[in-house]
């Protein structure tokens, strides 16, 4: 028999998802090992071997999801970079846009990635294209050796190059690359994005020069852990466009990677919802360190040109995810007003909560659901992890309830309560803040903490459909195996649509569609679906939106510029960019798995609600059949999470073996 594996890395734990060549399906949770998060995949291709009987020669598809990229630049823990840019323009990723979202703080910060290349880091040359793309200054080979001898001096880790105008015509970037010394990364803003607007650009290829060096080394770490281990098949990655690509691929692209993790769960989560027969979805992921949050509209989740990466906006299509830092492992605290405030600081898998007895004191979220009964200290993480409530008690009332005059049990509640909150906050920023009403959505949450505050969740927004996938904790992994091989390229093709030529529209996307199948080939995918897309704005306007091919461009544009906007003018517009994009037939996600079920007698414990202290069914989910229909309070157990089913709710199995949770009152 042959094998598919899915591995995401979490916060807090690392997934494993196993399918087998007969559709049977296992999963498993590894604690994620921060100093390298690789030896948690090995771990878990480990547990798969020994406890599956899973032989790594056996392995037909190895698909990853990484938070690598994005903790290279929330931990500043990236290369140290060298910029060249053309003369006259070494500052553009300093000066940026000078726009400011905290416009009445009263210590400013800067709010461009200036860390990336401080001053003396970043390097001129002389050489100039006109706006058409033309050579107004031939490229000065003399100014390059000498930017490039003074970045060495340095020590810099990698280069990265933006030129004024680059996108039109890359020459000048691919000689400077050619006479960067072998062994130093290089990054060209014509390769990462080939498109105007100089800070974007630029900002966009700084980060992507300085996670190479890491997202480089982590990779070839693993392919060779992997291949010693015995793994013969190519590794894949998650990108946060929603598609796989090859690690060889994803190394010469790494900031397409930001979000890896997150794009797998809203891959799984789409795919779980249809089954369940909703086609309107936010997906809610709460690990342990965070919280990802995703709309899905018919169907389809929403993907952006560009996305916040630890508040700097990066240009890198993404699936539209909005994370806060709240999770399982998010620490509780006292501000110096003595209010409650939980997260964003967590306290991980290393050292954890305070009831995983590994040395962590601080008093988290995952305390406390330990403390109002939802978790079964014996039984969590399928057993894998044995908790200790006293830790969990003597944290709480330690740091919170004590100070705050509570019991130990409010202290708790108070705690989910306000997790809770700052996570419907985050839920209605992203569909009422956009013009959405959450109530026409059903809720899906994932990730091992999403099904215990879904109902609270859904309760706070009017919510009355909640879609509980058979494993939720480990859905990310899952959707691995359900995504798609996918790239997409795109270039610069400034033109009035009132003096469009087809032909050389059509020219131009033969060409991208040319290098686009290079790299469909390079992964094994002979016959991709194929997609056209154009950037039109008005002219005179700084932003683009991204319009189908074919079809009347600009009535479409117009379309989405009234659906974003609310408005739209019928006067001349342009194209900005063409892209294509290319991707294989998806696969189906790891659902339920095969294994035997072991029902267990429903039991019964007591849990701390909002009304006070109620006794609750403790159901186990192997236990469901098609007949099962339980009212809350109930709690439904399984080996990647645990559902809270709070008064007012009741559960029942649904289509795609899904639990569906519907209000009653």
């Amino acid at each position: 028999m042959t094998y598919e594996i899915g591995i995401d890395i979490g916060g807090t734990f690392t997934d494993i998802v196993c399918r087998g060549s007969d559709g049977s399906v296992r999963i498993a949770k590894v604690p994620t090992t921060r100093g390298d998060p690789s030896k948690a995949v090995l771990a878990a291709l480990e547990t798969a071997r020994t406890e599956w009987g899973v032989a790594p020669s056996s392995i037909t598809r190895f698909t990853h999801g990484t938070t690598v990229a994005t903790n290279a630049v929330l931990e500043r823990k990236g290369a140290r970079i060298g910029l060249i840019a053309t003369e006259g323009f070494k500052d553009v990723l300093e000066i940026g846009r000078q726009m400011r979202h905290q416009m009445y703080d009263l210590i400013l910060k800067p709010e461009t990635p200036v860390f990336l290349a401080p001053g003396r880091y970043r390097k001129e040359v002389r050489e100039r294209l006109d706006a058409s793309g033309n050579i107004l200054t031939p490229l000065d080979e003399a100014s390059v050796r000498q930017a490039i001898d003074d970045l060495q001096k340095l020590g810099v880790e990698a280069i990265a190059v933006s030129l004024v105008f680059s996108f039109l015509d890359p020459t000048h970037e691919r000689r400077i690359r050619d006479m960067v010394p072998a062994g130093i990364p290089v990054s060209l803003s014509s390769d990462v994005d080939p498109a105007f607007r100089e800070y974007e650009r630029t900002c966009v290829t700084a980060f992507d020069a300085y996670i190479k060096p890491v997202v480089g080394d982590y990779l070839a770490n693993l392919e060779a852990g992997l291949k010693q281990a015995g793994v013969t098949v190519p590794l894949q990655v998650m990108q946060s466009r929603g598609g796989l690509a090859s690690s060889a691929i994803a190394r010469q692209r790494p900031v397409r990677l930001f979000l890896s993790g997150p794009a797998a769960g809203v891959v799984g989560g789409l795919e779980a919802g249809k089954a369940a027969g909703f086609d309107n979805l936010i997906t809610v992921d709460i690990g342990g360190t965070s919280c990802d949050i995703a709309l899905i509209t018919d169907g389809e989740p929403l993907i952006r040109a560009e996305g916040p990466i630890d508040g700097y906006t990066v240009r890198v299509p993404m699936v539209d995810v909005t994370a806060i830092g709240a999770g399982g492992g998010s620490i509780a605290w006292l501000d110096a007003a003595g209010s409650l405030k939980v997260g964003p600081h967590s306290a991980g898998s290393e050292p954890g909560p305070a009831c995983y007895a590994r040395g962590g004191t601080q008093p988290t979220v995952t305390d406390a659901s330990v403390v109002l009964g939802y978790i079964d200290p014996a039984n969590f993480a399928g057993g894998t992890v044995q908790l200790q409530p006293d830790r969990a008690h003597a944290a709480i009332r330690s740091v919170i309830a004590e100070p705050l005059g509570l019991t130990v049990e409010e202290a708790a509640l108070g705690i989910h309560r306000v997790l809770n909150a700052q996570m419907a906050e985050a839920i209605r920023l992203v569909s009422i803040g956009r013009g959405i009403d959450p109530r026409g959505y059903a809720l899906l949450p994932l990730g091992g903490g999403g099904p215990m505050h879904a109902c609270a969740l859904a309760e706070e927004l009017g919510i009355t459909s909640i879609v509980i996938p058979p494993h939720p904790g480990v859905l990310s992994a899952a959707g691995l195996l359900g995504a798609p091989v996918e790239h997409e390229i795109a270039t610069a093709f400034p033109t009035p649509l009132a003096t469009l030529d087809p032909g050389a529209m059509a020219k131009t996307l033969r060409d991208l569609d040319a290098n686009c199948q290079k790299l469909m080939q390079a992964e094994g995918v002979t016959e991709p679906e194929i997609r056209h897309f154009a950037d039109v704005c008005y002219i005179g306007q700084s932003y683009h939106l991204e319009v189908p091919l074919p079809g009347d461009i600009y009535a479409a544009f117009l379309q989405a510029h009234a659906r974003v906007y609310g408005h739209a003018t019928k006067v001349p517009a342009k194209i900005v960019n063409l892209r294509t994009v290319h991707r294989s037939k998806a696969g189906k996600i790891a659902a339920s798995t095969t294994e035997t079920k072991h029902p267990r007698p429903t039991t019964t414990r007591p849990i701390r609600v909002a009304n006070g202290i109620v006794p609750a069914a403790i159901w186990h989910r192997d236990s469901f059949s098609a007949s099962t229909k339980l009212a809350g309070p109930a709690i439904v157990e399984q080996s990647d999470t645990t559902t809270l089913v709070e008064p007012g709710w009741t559960a029942r199995l649904t289509q795609g073996d899904s639990l569906l949770l519907e209000r009653t009152e």
